[in-house]
């Protein structure tokens, strides 16, 4: 008797997956919700304001720019040109009329991939690290940055420094796990709108802190630390990880995207570190004489490896 009253107080199957969905959909609607609070889905569009406004970081890396927007405007209409017709032929069937439009994203996710692979391969080299650590250093964490590579005081009555050789392990230029996901989930696209909003959100989601790999590996963070971070701020890396993952998908450009978007990581990591110590209002004020505060930075050779220490002295 005891027994069959037991079984008869366990949920039903039924009770047990809505309760599943019921939680795992109120945990999406809060991670959407941190992640517009957040305001992290700013710091790539500020990447792209700071890069610009700052030339010196700029020059070292136009001969590398110039050859990915190349590379990346071939791979885009080379993928239209013989991919995009076959796939409206084959989308047609299941969506009709949409499929000219529902292509798109396709063909564009997939340019991603390749381009991805054969900027980052080819070309990027460790540029995204060097851009990262200028930037904190030109925001003032010279003593963060050191825990990661050799920096020397130039000229410029100490207000320059001199970028050298690394003195940590380079981060991976490429991931497979990024690589495999963003393929299985391109087939959302197929889903109107929606899909491609959980396309974006899912991948954004996934691959946000990887934008925040070098600032954890200077702060010397171990894998406990670096998940209890996430955790903290998973709405936040989301949102920035979507506004990039925008970014990069537009045609011939994402190879500049991939550099803004490491100054936008460097700028957020930056104010992380200022409200360590700073109070939230006078960050504010901080940020106003930021300008004038910023010390010059000499880059390495962007085409050269980042651990050769050879500074470009035309800066």
């Amino acid at each position: 008797m005891s027994s069959s009253q037991g079984r008869k107080r366990q949920p039903s199957t039924g009770n047990v997956i809505a309760e599943s969905v019921k939680r795992q959909v109120k945990e999406v609607g809060d991670t959407a919700q941190d992640a517009v609070v957040s305001g992290a889905w700013g710091y790539p569009i500020y990447g792209i304001y700071y890069l610009i406004t700052h030339p010196a970081l700029i020059r070292p890396l136009l001969p590398t720019l110039f050859k990915g927007v190349l590379v990346s405007v071939g791979v885009v209409a080379a993928l239209f040109s013989f991919t995009y017709l076959p796939q409206v032929a084959v989308l047609a069937f299941v969506s009709g009329p949409l499929a000219f439009a529902l292509a798109v994203p396709l063909v564009l996710g997939e340019s991603f991939v390749v381009i991805n692979f054969l900027t980052r391969a080819l070309l990027v080299n460790q540029a995204g690290v060097d851009l990262f650590d200028a930037v904190l250093l030109q925001k003032g964490h010279s003593t963060l940055v050191e825990h990661g590579r050799q920096v020397t005081a130039g000229g410029s009555g100490g207000k320059s420094k001199v970028m050298g050789t690394l003195l940590m392990k380079p981060l991976s230029r490429f991931s497979t796990d990024n690589v495999v996901r963003y393929i299985l989930t391109l087939p959302l696209n197929l889903i109107p709108v929606v899909g491609t909003v959980f396309f974006l959100g899912f991948n954004g989601f996934k691959s946000g802190p990887g934008y925040h790999a070098r600032y954890f590996q200077l702060k010397g963070y171990d894998k406990a630390k670096k998940s209890e971070l996430i955790k903290k701020r998973r709405g936040a890396y989301t949102a920035f990880g979507t506004m990039a993952m925008v970014l990069n998908l537009i045609p011939g450009l994402s190879i500049i995207f991939t550099f803004t978007n490491a100054v936008g990581a460097a700028l957020w990591a930056s104010d992380l570190e200022k409200k360590g110590r700073t109070s939230t209002a006078d960050l504010h004020s901080a940020r106003k004489d930021a300008r004038e505060d910023e010390v010059e930075v000499l880059l390495p050779n962007a085409g050269g490896s980042s651990g050769s220490g050879n500074a470009r002295k035309d800066l």
